[in-house]
């Protein structure tokens, strides 16, 4: 537990070889050497540890605080869960749907716009609309509820009461008086509370709304989501009549200005037709009906001359005799007769001969057939004539009749531009009129068969578990926050902490020795015995070794020192008692030992040694008395050794020129001869100017550092101040440790303080 001081050498082997190993040349190897014999990756493994070394010891240096941080977090969390009036939240669920069937006119107040995550938050805002709320809190009578009207919450009446005396109400009065009505400030705030309470929010990809309430009430939040859901898709449905009527009224409206312009069209239409004698056909217009008669009569007389010029051509011989038969039957019986007698003839002559009375005969029918066939052909191109002539004639008729009726109709078309100007408008008229109607019959469906967009799927019934406070995530989430904000606190405290705690502290910090870790004894480690006789009376003690631990950084250096000054930055870290124990120590191994108080401010080793304090060093240095009057025997020590002690003595305003006065030194120096050490019980190096002078003097000087209280800043002050004064500072010594809250810091040195030790000391 001690350190050599920084002029001795300390002959510190190199880094992973045991003290005292013999130095070994290791050859070069080749290639590179595994990672865990590189230099870096060693200092990189080591650096980790260490880090995580350092955190471990931080939190055990603060689990105390740590601890009570983490259990104060929950248990105010559940303080206040308990105290939590619970709150029930209770749900109910809607699906929005609207219906296909839309009439057009209808289309621009009715629209169906396609199911969006727009659309299903917008209806979700309006289920929580103010407009709702309000329904909801008259529906539910919730403006008698104290739990959202804060005018009926004790303590309104109070509130009431000091406006009163404030005078706030006549100014409220006034304003009313001026101004008219002021609005319902409990109400308002009613209706908001409701409004707050009430959430809606679409489930994500559907249709469906999910409502919510939440009430001190399980009963009333039931019904509040309940009366919102229905007073919702009444509105709606109330909404859509609504636009229904308006649109009906106005296609009833429209169909009345319709008749009426229908009636007047066709009142000056059949006006115009009367003025100029327009009469109308089954299918058209009597001219258009005419024409197409005489087109038609003209197209038969002309297939008739046709026909006629046909027959005559073939009765006159100008077409073939099928021909010729086909137009004059009544020529065939008397051809077919001549035929036959020519056969005849033909077969007599050439049987007979040409003369032969038979032959004759047959030539004479033959010719009496002759001239019954030209007779009869006579008279059918006779006949036929005629009847061709009559079918010309007929055709001339009728294509004059034609060009008479097609100039008519041409004047009677141009007469009828304005009455099929008047026939188009009253068309208009009536095609207007009959979608119109049309329309008044759809709505009137519509208005039938029209159901709300939004229907209830289930309704919400009171909860049976409070859904606010909830007490295990609640617990949780304190719990976690208590253990985040414990090791917040533990770094904080590790950070805003600028005493030392240990050794390591110390020698990073003051760049200094550490000779020991002295414990601080309680009344318990005492036990009935004075701290000044510990040492004394226990002699194998953890107290005790680490008194022997400053010797041993004293002595074990290169100059052993002979005067040692104990002094302190500041009062009340324990240097006194060092100097005590430390001097007791000394004569307990056989050393011959001087204790000097010279704390002449406030003295204390009188006391403790039970001396008398009448004379003492000042008097001795003042030339009022010698040295045998104050020097004081101790009762403790060994045989062949002792310790002699000299009081402070009164205090005076020249104690700075006492310790510089020859007679100082002159003691020194005597003592020197007759002691083996002289310990000097400086006062605080921080307020008192002896003490630098009196470490000057010394061979060696201890600074005494309390554990876990001194800053770092006035530690270092204190150095800065003995080492401007030439002081040779030996060490430090930290003081007053508590061995339980060192052991759990993780530092190096505390490992002295672990029960596996406890066998090497007794109490």
């Amino acid at each position: 537990m001690s350190d050599r001081p920084r002029n001795a050498p300390t002959g510190e082997e190199p880094p992973g070889e045991p003290p005292g190993a013999p130095k070994t040349a290791h050859p070069p190897e080749r290639g590179l050497a595994p990672a865990f014999t590189r230099p870096w990756a060693r200092r990189a493994a080591e650096g980790e540890a260490r880090h995580t070394r350092a955190a471990i010891g931080i939190f055990r240096r603060h689990f105390w605080a740590f601890l009570i941080v983490a259990i104060i977090v929950p248990g105010c969390a559940w303080i206040a869960i308990e105290r939590t009036t619970p709150r029930y939240t209770a749900t109910g669920s809607l699906i929005y749907e609207p219906s296909d069937y839309k009439a057009r006119e209808l289309q621009s107040i009715l629209r169906t716009d396609p199911i969006t995550e727009a659309v299903m938050a917008s209806q979700a805002e309006i289920l929580q609309s103010l407009k709702i709320a309000q329904k909801v809190a008259e529906r539910g009578n919730l403006y008698a509820n104290p739990e959202f009207n804060r005018a009926l919450r004790p303590g309104s009446g109070t509130m009431g009461w000091l406006r009163a005396r404030l005078g706030l109400g006549a100014d409220d009065a006034r304003q009313q008086a001026e101004h008219g009505p002021s609005p319902n400030a409990a109400r308002d705030a009613t209706t908001l509370a409701v409004r707050d309470a009430l959430r809606a929010a679409p489930v994500r990809f559907s249709r469906v709304l999910d409502v919510t309430f939440t009430s001190e009430d399980p009963l009333v939040a039931a019904a509040a989501v309940n009366n919102a859901m229905d007073i919702y898709i009444k509105a709606q449905f109330t909404a859509k009549a609504a636009a229904v009527r308006r649109a009906t009224h106005w296609l009833d409206e429209r169909a009345k200005v319709l008749r009426t312009d229908v009636r007047k069209a066709e009142d000056r239409i059949a006006s115009y037709r009367a003025e100029h004698h327009f009469a109308q056909g089954m299918h058209a217009g009597l001219d258009a009906e005419k024409i197409s008669h005489l087109n038609e009569d003209l197209i038969r007389a002309r297939a008739e001359l046709a026909a006629a010029d046909a027959r005559l051509d073939a009765a006159r011989g100008k077409a073939g005799a099928t021909a010729q038969a086909a137009i004059a039957t009544s020529v065939t019986p008397l051809r077919n007769q001549l035929e036959q007698l020519t056969a005849q003839y033909q077969s007599r002559s050439g049987r007979l001969g040409a003369n032969h009375p038979e032959t004759d005969g047959a030539r004479r029918q033959i010719e009496d057939a002759k001239r019954a066939v030209n007779a009869e052909i006579a008279r059918v191109v006779a006949a036929t004539g005629s009847d061709r002539r009559a079918a010309g004639e007929r055709v001339a008729a009728l294509e004059q009749n034609l060009t008479q009726a097609r100039q008519e109709a041409d004047a009677e078309a141009k007469a009828r531009i304005p009455l099929n100007a008047l026939e188009r408008d009253s068309e208009a008229y009536r095609a207007q009129l009959l979608a119109v109607l049309e329309r008044i019959q759809q709505t009137a469906q519509q208005h039938a068969l029209e159901t709300s967009e939004a229907h209830e799927i289930s309704l919400a019934l009171p909860p049976r578990q409070p859904s606010w406070p909830r007490p295990v995530p609640m617990m949780a989430a304190a719990s976690a926050a208590g253990v985040l904000l414990g090791l917040l606190l533990a770094h904080v405290l590790h950070l805003t902490d600028s005493t030392l705690h240990s050794g390591d502290d110390i020698r990073a910090a003051m760049k200094m020795p550490c000779f020991a870790l002295v414990p601080e004894l309680t009344r318990r480690d005492l036990r009935a015995t004075a701290i000044e006789n510990y040492v004394v009376r226990r002699p194998l003690t953890l107290f005790s070794e680490q008194i022997r631990a400053v010797r041993a950084g004293l002595w074990l250096g290169v100059d052993r020192p002979r005067v040692v000054a104990i002094t302190a930055a500041r009062p009340a870290e324990g240097k006194s008692v060092l100097a005590l124990s430390l001097a007791r120590s000394a004569s307990l191994s056989g050393e011959k030992v001087l204790l000097i108080d010279c704390d002449l401010r406030r003295p204390s080793l009188a006391h403790r040694l039970g001396a008398d304090n009448s004379k003492g060093l000042s008097d001795l240095l003042r030339g009022k008395a010698d040295l045998a009057s104050v020097l004081h025997g101790d009762a403790y020590g060994s045989p062949g050794g002792g310790m002699h002690f000299i009081p402070a003595g009164r205090p005076g305003g020249d104690a700075f020129d006492l310790f510089m006065s020859p007679e100082m030194a002159t003691l020194l120096t005597d003592a020197r001869r007759e002691y083996t050490l002289i310990v000097l019980d400086s006062p605080p190096v921080q307020a008192i100017t002896e003490a630098r002078v009196l470490a000057a003097v010394a061979d060696a000087a201890i600074l005494c550092v309390r554990w876990r209280a001194t800053p770092r800043d006035v530690v270092g002050y204190a150095l800065e101040l003995l080492e401007d004064a030439h002081a040779h500072v030996a060490g430090i010594v930290l003081t007053r440790v508590d061995p339980r809250a060192h052991v759990r810091s993780g530092y190096a040195d505390a490992e002295v303080y672990h029960r596996r030790y406890k066998a090497y000391f007794s109490e």
